[in-house]
């Protein structure tokens, strides 16, 4: 099992109709990709953080799906731009040790197979990534 965390502070000028966009495309996501069995969005309260998502994704297999689904690039071509700080995690139960690598290798696949995410996420703040 895999928790996928995603966390966002916007810049500064972010309007709030832009910040309910994104958790709007966070939101759908959930919805409608198969591999997501479950998942909560919304603000966070208490951290450097004004809000967040996790999404519960079954296996390795799930979580490509999830990487590539359409619904997916879209959150991340709308709400990366946004992002003054942004960080994301996963939490697994898995306890191969390789499994982490595992993950970063289909991030990094993810990446290379789309360059203008790709540059996206390189315009990310380095301690966002």
């Amino acid at each position: 099992m895999i928790h996928h965390i995603v966390r966002m502070k916007p810049k500064a000028d972010v309007t709030p109709e832009q910040i309910d966009e994104v958790l709007a495309c966070l939101r759908e996501q959930g919805r409608v990709i198969p591999a997501v069995t479950s998942f909560t969005v919304g603000r966070e309260h208490g951290t450097g953080f004004d809000f967040g998502a996790v999404f519960v994704i079954e296996d390795l297999d799930g979580y490509w799906e999830y990487l590539i689904h359409p619904a997916h690039t879209h959150t991340d071509r709308v709400g990366l731009p946004l992002a003054e700080r942004i960080e994301t995690y996963d939490v697994s139960d898995d306890e191969d040790p390789e499994f982490g690598p595992r993950i970063a290798a289909l991030h990094h696949r993810r990446y290379a197979a789309d360059p203008e995410l790709a540059a996206l996420v390189a315009a990310l703040p380095a301690a966002g990534r």
